[in-house]
């Protein structure tokens, strides 16, 4: 008797490499002092981050992370709504970073040659060495993800944030802030990842219920939402689903409603414990709609959840490496349950460099 075995798409394969990328990210980046060994500007206040796309949820990523470890204002913007403002602050103290998987997406090319006519300080994170945005920025920082052959970026994204997550680290040590515990946790990131790969099974069984709604809703609070935006973006691509994101806050006002679709299913996303206000939005969603609320995350009895899949980490900036590789293989299954082609989404397409 033949059994078929199912070829393995670029996308699996891509997921399954970024524990040995992001190992060498930090051996590449990281000295055996703990020392971040990245060229950048000093003496900035602000940070404005352009992007699209996946790497849009990196700069809300990085954004988060310049506030609550550095103290320095960040702002994430789209790469093309930074283009339809006339003039852009051109203060001294500000840092434009503009990331990129290819250094050739267009309108984020565009905007940083728009920063430079200002005569701002530019810094790029690309894959791509020696592309446009490389040869253009004042600044640069090489992802080091490798040829990223699916359209849906995966291992590509992972890098990115990694790399922001140095140069915040970086910044901080500028600024004389004591990173020693944070740069001893990114040891933990590979391990994290592995344990995220463990957790296939479970992801195929929840990629087996969420493929039969039609609706999906992915909600998160603080520094999770950028994952929420992340799923969101990777199930919609990948297998057409009508997904949405949302601050679990934000959802409550008016946007709940969509819940009256009964083919709808929420997910919650945490990468630390849940809040008195996020369990009772929770619970008020439950009483009012009930619908399937799986969670990716800690683990809680304070909400019936249909479904949880969660990662033993108890540092949330590691934990969200972690839940962005389930995020990755969930769409990746979804995908396969709705027999897509996960590498060529119809209708899209990829600069790969």
């Amino acid at each position: 008797m033949q059994i078929f075995r199912r070829t393995q798409t670029c996308m699996e394969r891509e997921i399954q490499e970024q524990a040995g990328i992001i190992q060498n990210i930090i051996n590449t980046y990281v000295d055996s002092n703990g020392k971040v060994q990245l060229c950048l500007p000093e003496n900035f206040e602000r940070v404005i981050i352009v992007a699209s796309g996946s790497s849009y949820h990196c700069a809300r990523f990085a954004a988060e992370l310049f506030g609550s470890i550095t103290g320095i204002e960040a702002r994430a913007i789209y790469s093309s709504e930074f283009l339809l403002d006339s003039k852009i602050a051109d203060s001294n103290d500000i840092l434009y970073i503009f990331i990129t998987q290819s250094g050739e997406t267009t309108d984020t090319n565009s905007a940083l040659i728009k920063a430079k006519e200002a005569g701002v300080k530019t810094l790029c994170i690309t894959n791509k060495e020696d592309s446009s945005i490389w040869n253009a920025a004042d600044y640069k920082v090489a992802c080091l993800a490798g040829e990223e052959k699916s359209i849906a970026a995966t291992k590509s994204l992972t890098s990115q944030m990694l790399c922001a997550l140095l140069i915040v680290l970086k910044t901080a040590q500028n600024k004389g802030i004591e990173t020693v515990d944070k740069i001893r946790d990114l040891k933990d990131i590979p391990d994290t990842i592995e344990k995220a790969y463990k957790l296939h099974p479970k992801i195929k069984q929840l990629a087996r219920f969420l493929s039969k709604h039609r609706s999906i809703v992915m909600t998160a609070d603080g520094s999770s939402y950028a994952l929420a935006k992340e799923a969101s973006l990777k199930v919609k691509e990948t297998s057409y689903i009508n997904t949405c994101s949302y601050i679990l806050g934000e959802f409550m006002h008016g946007h709940v409603a969509m819940l009256n679709n009964k083919r709808s299913v929420l997910v919650y996303i945490l990468n630390d414990e849940l809040t008195y206000t996020a369990t009772k939005n929770l619970n008020t969603i439950k009483e009012c709609y009930n619908p399937p609320i799986c969670v990716l995350g800690n683990r809680t009895n304070q909400v019936k959840s249909t479904f949880n899949i969660d990662i033993n980490c108890q540092k949330p900036i590691i934990k969200t490496f972690g839940l962005l590789i389930v995020i990755q293989l969930l769409a990746l299954e979804i995908a396969l349950k709705r027999h897509k082609n996960v590498d060529k989404p119809h209708g899209l397409n990829k600069v790969v460099k």
